[in-house]
């Protein structure tokens, strides 16, 4: 017979799923710090010797890491979707900007039409939060600020459409794009009439989530990255003219 007794599960065992689920739904995130072993096991009601066995497997497979004298933090898992020469290469080629931007406009929409559709209302309020903060922000005239939020803006959209790999996905991504591997936000956001334009749109595509309006949020978020795209274009261009300008001032002072 191919059936064999039912055992209880081991309580490390049961602790390492929990810890799983938590990093794999994006709740805990690279570079959290767990609680302190004592304070953890009271809360997850489990012997420390248990917690350690789990939090030593979850080491071992690199979800984990212990840091001498600060603690154990989850690892950073998300560096390994480019390898640092394919970062290398994307940054010192335009035209990888380009695909970048043209790569978020089709993932965004569709993740946009999801979490019209799959969001609870929970998440609708963390979106709806980050864009207040935006507001606040801007108010400020905090651009960098700003900026660091617009991802942060963008990634609570994907996370509501409950889609662990375009969750995973995603948020590596945007690691690289606060690196400024493939455009600085930074500069995007340093222009007023730029600045205004960018909170607009955000403004545009948090109202179609949260009225959970599919073909609205889709055209929001597209109408915001070609906009993205032609800003990245036109600081490009800028910028070369920039350096034939600078070029003929050298020549005509040494002449």
């Amino acid at each position: 017979m191919p059936f064999k007794p039912v055992q209880s599960e081991k309580i490390s065992l049961a602790v390492v799923r929990q810890i799983e689920l938590l990093i794999l739904r994006g709740i805990l995130r690279p570079g959290d710090k767990l609680p302190a072993e004592r304070d953890l096991a009271e809360t997850m009601a489990v012997s420390r010797p248990s917690l350690r066995v789990a939090l030593g497997d979850l080491q071992d497979r690199g979800l984990l890491e212990s840091r001498q004298g600060a603690g154990v933090f989850v690892a950073d898992v998300l560096g390994s979707a480019f390898s640092d020469a394919l970062i290398d290469l994307f940054a010192r080629h335009p035209e990888a900007v380009q695909d970048t931007v043209a790569f978020r406009r089709d993932i965004e929409a569709l993740a946009a039409e999801r979490a019209t559709r799959l969001a609870s209302d929970t998440d609708l309020r963390v979106i709806d939060a980050i864009f207040q903060k935006m507001l606040a922000a801007h108010e400020r005239r905090d651009a960098d600020h700003e900026a660091q939020l617009d991802s942060q803006f963008h990634l609570a959209i994907v996370e509501a459409g409950h889609n662990i790999i375009m969750l995973h996905m995603m948020r590596s991504m945007y690691e690289l794009l606060r690196g400024g591997v493939f455009y600085n936000r930074q500069v995007i956001f340093r222009q007023r009439t730029r600045r205004q334009a960018l909170l607009d749109q955000h403004a545009k595509i948090n109202t179609a989530i949260q009225s959970r309006d599919p073909l609205a949020a889709r055209a929001a978020i597209e109408a915001h990255l070609d906009f993205v795209e032609q800003a990245l274009n036109d600081q490009r261009r800028a910028q070369a003219n920039e350096e034939i300008a600078q070029a003929r001032l050298d020549y005509e002072t040494r002449r």
